[in-house]
């Protein structure tokens, strides 16, 4: 059975880096690096990742024409958001108080909450030896948000199959998806508090980490998109 994965190019992503985690994760698929509507509408599957500031990837994928391929496919077909792809499904950014797709209700908003979280000193390893709890220090956040979080899946869903509960995942960002309807939130994590990191809906997974930089759990996600049937 065909199975087509169109990676949408408007030109603001990471579109080379998504492609190979696909190819690898996926080697029987048919991933291509789509920049004509044609090509996304023609797809199974559509993967729709971003990067940078807000005003200039929606800008961008206006000027590209592949806005309104884009929003149909978001109806019709898998559709699975990486990053600002994520953020780009909601109404409006912060960012530049920028109007996005509103494909989901909610905003984007920028990190601003404590300025000091709570880190342990120890790490897993150390607690699974029967070393008690550890100490705590007071860390300031810095923001962008970067590196390796644990994120918690608050709803069982089929691209979390085979990947435990609290693994880590790959983040690079410095705002947020915030949902106007908690049942989107498939999954958050915690950076000094509590944020949406995964949504879902019908025909739509997204994410806020980057699958392609999170090793085999990541692969493991993009997978389980390419063999996600939605119902």
């Amino acid at each position: 059975m065909s199975n087509s994965i169109a990676i949408v190019d408007y030109g603001m992503g990471n579109f080379h880096s998504v492609a190979r985690a696909l190819r690898a994760a996926a080697p029987d698929a048919d991933i291509q690096i789509c920049n004509d509507p044609e090509g996304i509408l023609a797809a199974d599957r559509v993967v729709f990742p971003g990067q940078g500031a807000m005003a200039d990837c929606m800008r961008t994928l206006n000027e590209s024409g592949l806005r309104d391929a884009v929003t149909q496919a978001a109806r019709n077909k898998p559709l699975l958001g990486v990053c600002v792809g994520e953020q780009m499904l909601f109404d409006a950014s912060e960012e530049g108080d920028t109007a996005c797709l509103s494909i989901f209700p909610g905003v984007v908003r920028r990190f601003d909450g404590p300025q000091f979280a709570s880190r342990l000193l120890a790490d897993d390893a150390t607690l699974a030896a029967g070393a008690g709890a550890p100490d705590a220090v007071d860390e300031r956040l810095k923001v962008p948000h970067m590196g390796w979080n644990r994120v918690r899946q608050t709803r069982a869903h089929p691209l979390w199959e085979g990947i435990p509960d609290n693994t880590h995942f790959y983040f690079v960002h410095s705002y947020y998806a915030a949902p106007a309807d908690p049942a989107l939130t498939v999954g958050e994590s915690d950076y000094g508090y509590l944020f949406t990191c995964a949504v879902a809906a019908d025909n739509i997974f997204a994410v806020q980490f980057h699958p392609e930089k999170s090793a085999d759990h990541g692969l493991r996600l993009y997978r389980n998109f390419v063999d996600w049937q939605p119902a």
